[in-house]
């Protein structure tokens, strides 16, 4: 089996060294991924300046872009055949409810899946895992993932869907233990702050906190509340199949 990881992390994070151990023992595995971290580029493409890659070692590239990029160059440039699976993670933090539309690391399983590439986006929560090794607070979510990558090669993704996956934190996480979910919804309060710097002149900075507002028992958020690996399918098709009909039927 030739198995693709990418992130939007970097190829030097301890997110993608973590699946790349586990998952050798399945098959072949190439990580090709941005030089530095490219958290919240969504599916972008670099499209004005060229693009540059490095060799690190054997089967590891960086790409000087996006993590759509780092997918579309693995896919063809580097690799000589189609992966039989792209895994794109672990990522440093969750990625669940409407947070997946910013997404670097679920717009790398995106761009897999537009390219007919069977794919999977994982993302763990690292906020309260103080005192564990840097090198071991994936392992539990890298172990899910290759049960998972099994799962996939037996019982196949359909067409244009791809599984977004969030793990609790690594105390609290349990391989064995998921659920089937859907997305969740938060609302963030106070997102950008404005601040002025030191010659006078204002800046921005997005961020804030939120409010869960669905975290119901079927939702990605409800799933981490209850210390459950989150799996949830993703149809990147975006029509909305119930207003497309009634839109048919107004007179513009």
């Amino acid at each position: 089996m030739l198995i693709l990881l990418s992130n939007d992390d970097g190829y030097q994070a301890e997110g993608i060294k973590a699946l790349a151990r586990e998952l050798k023992k399945l098959g072949r595995v190439v990580i090709v991924a941005p030089m530095w971290e490219q958290s919240g580029t969504s599916h972008s493409l670099t499209i004005y300046r060229p693009l540059r890659t490095k060799k690190i070692s054997n089967d590891v590239y960086g790409v000087s872009g996006t993590p759509t990029d780092a997918v579309m160059i693995a896919v063809y440039c580097i690799l000589n055949k189609k992966p039989d699976i792209l895994i794109s993670g672990i990522n440093h933090g969750q990625n669940m409810g409407d947070d997946v539309t910013y997404s670097g690391t679920v717009a790398a399983a995106m761009e897999g899946t537009i390219l007919g590439i069977p794919s999977i986006a994982i993302s763990q929560i690292v906020s309260n895992d103080i005192g564990v090794s840097a090198g071991r607070i994936f392992d539990k979510a890298a172990r899910f993932a290759a049960r998972l990558v099994k799962s996939v090669k037996k019982n196949g993704i359909p067409k244009g869907t791809l599984l977004n996956v969030n793990v609790p934190e690594y105390k609290k996480a349990d391989a064995r233990r998921y659920r089937i979910t859907q997305l969740g919804e938060r609302v963030y309060h106070d997102v950008i702050t404005e601040k002025i710097d030191p010659r006078g002149e204002p800046y921005f900075w997005i961020g804030g906190h939120y409010t869960v507002t669905d975290k119901g028992p079927d939702t990605d958020y409800g799933a981490i509340q209850k210390n459950y690996i989150s799996v949830t399918p993703l149809d990147i098709d975006l029509t909305d199949q119930k207003f497309y009909k009634s839109l048919r039927d107004w007179k513009i």
